[in-house]
């Protein structure tokens, strides 16, 4: 079985979000999310509209999606991928280069982000 992993905070869930999840999940048989705590992401001073328990809620009922883990920091990555025997990790190319430290532990994959969507823009329209 291919196991590919990718992480996020996946607040106000889009298409952008589901292309990325899709496309991951076309990847491999199995597709972990690690998704950002409430707690890590006071640490990184991002604001969620949506709480841990309720993102991950919304992620488990994607059928692209087979597991959900918390993602607590930011050095767990190698841990992660050793824990659960990931061979893929996919991140949006806007972080290209950032993940390349994980290449001796598994392939690293830097998606396109989806045009003309973003979790930044849909908070800009909305204010």
């Amino acid at each position: 079985m291919k196991k590919v992993i990718t992480y996020g905070t996946f607040d106000l869930l889009h298409w952008g979000h589901i292309e990325l999840l899709r496309r991951a999940k076309e990847m491999g048989d199995y597709l972990i999310v690690a998704l950002s705590t409430d707690s890590f992401n006071r640490i990184k001073h991002k604001e969620a509209y949506h709480s841990y328990s309720h993102r991950k809620l919304i992620l488990e009922a994607i059928r692209y999606v087979d597991e959900v883990i918390p993602e607590e920091n930011w050095d767990q990555k190698v841990a992660d991928i050793k824990t659960h025997g990931v061979d893929v990790f996919v991140m949006g190319d806007d972080w290209k280069g950032e993940f390349d430290f994980l290449k001796p532990y598994c392939e690293v994959v830097y998606l396109p982000r989806t045009d003309g969507i973003s979790t930044t823009q849909i908070k800009e329209d909305l204010r």
